[in-house]
């Protein structure tokens, strides 16, 4: 028992000299050599930039087409897609039993005015007896009575007249200005009722309306847009097409909404801009407006931009050769480079290559990113 304590003793002995002897060989680490980083130094520079705002063609005058009688479509003179002019007939609707109601209308107008013709006869020679004291006055009475009933019967008779007299016209449907129809939604023997079928969309086609959101802190921006207008080729309104291909022609404000949305904060703003048929009412596209504020603005290069849940940062350096993180605010690109609202002083070198290797503190070694243009 006794030598097994003793065995025992002299191994951890033995541990604890081994240990020790470990830790005696043990060295401080090293400090990581520097990054290697490129900065770039922002300052003021003279840009011309353009805010780009999402937008959506519509026409400046869109209608439905609905039949205002009920019946089968009896003819269509136009071909889908067709432009069409002001007061081009489109549709027919049979107009057969509209007809037959109209000429027994008619028929019991002129019944009804033969009655008031008899009975105003009857009630003027009454009238003239009466004077002569050889017919009693209640007699008059009653003939005056029957004339003004006749009267009402002759106005009735006519506004049913009026109406399938409507009923008929209307069987015939009109372009109601030039402009582009839709496919058609009725073929000849289709039956449609009254203010319920749509059977087309007629739409102007030049120039189209470009619709735009605005912040309503825009508003005193746009509003002096609108009552300066500038001249034709002006460049302040450029539409981009879908796949950010740049139409042709420039636009202008047309008017700025009565009012603004008080969910969103902005306002809808309409250009107009000239169609060469490229231009497609329902289509998405974005509206480039230059930015004309005078002055200098604070660049830097969008690759030193680090976005984090939203927000922008960029990593400046400091006089330890250290480098710091800082939140900024940014405003338009243009080009390579972006215009930063807020964080940033002119003079600071912020990292432009490396970006991805550091961190708070980290210690670099810089080479300088040659300014350019914007």
């Amino acid at each position: 028992m006794q030598q097994s304590m003793v065995r025992n003793g002299l191994y951890i002995g033995s541990l604890l000299f081994l240990a020790a002897c470990g830790g005696a060989k043990q060295e401080t680490p090293k400090a990581p050599p520097p990054t290697p980083v490129t900065v770039y130094e922002v300052r003021k520079e003279r840009a011309v930039y353009f805010d780009e705002y999402p937008a959506t063609i519509a026409a400046l005058n869109q209608v439905d087409l609905k039949a205002q009688v009920t019946g089968y479509v009896t003819g269509v003179y136009f071909t889908d897609g067709q432009h069409v002019r002001k007061g081009q007939k489109l549709y027919d609707i049979d107009r057969q039993q509209y007809q037959a109601s109209y000429d027994q209308a008619v028929a019991n107008l002129n019944v009804a005015k033969s009655n008031l013709a008899k009975i105003q006869q009857d009630a003027d020679r009454y009238t003239d007896l009466l004077k002569q004291d050889a017919i009693a006055k209640q007699r008059v009475d009653y003939a005056l009575a029957d004339l003004q009933s006749a009267k009402m019967q002759v106005a009735a008779a006519q506004a049913n007249v009026s109406r399938l007299s409507n009923d008929i016209r209307f069987a015939a449907i009109y372009a109601p200005f030039d402009g582009t129809i839709g496919i058609s939604q009725a073929k000849a023997g289709t039956l449609v009722t009254a203010n319920q079928n749509v059977l087309n969309t007629v739409s102007t086609d030049n120039p189209m309306a470009v619709d735009i959101f605005v912040d309503q802190k825009e508003i005193p921006r746009f509003t002096q847009l609108f009552r300066n207008p500038g001249g034709a080729g002006d460049s302040t309104f450029t539409l981009l097409l879908p796949g950010n291909i740049p139409y042709r022609s420039t636009g202008h404000i047309s008017l700025l909404d009565r009012a603004v949305d008080p969910q969103t904060g902005t306002i809808r703003t309409r250009l107009v801009f000239p169609n060469n048929g490229q231009l497609k009412p329902g289509m998405s596209t974005s509206v480039q407006v230059r930015n004309n504020q005078a002055g200098e603005f604070l660049l830097t290069p969008n690759k030193a931009l680090v976005e984090q849940m939203g927000e922008f940062f960029v990593f400046v350096l400091t006089d330890s050769s250290k480098v710091t993180q800082k939140k900024v605010t940014t405003g338009a690109r243009i080009g390579d480079k972006v215009i930063v609202k807020d964080g940033l002083q002119p003079g600071e070198k912020v990292v432009t290559e490396g970006v991805q290797k550091l961190k708070e503190g980290t210690v670099v070694t810089t080479g300088t990113q040659p300014a350019k243009k914007p």
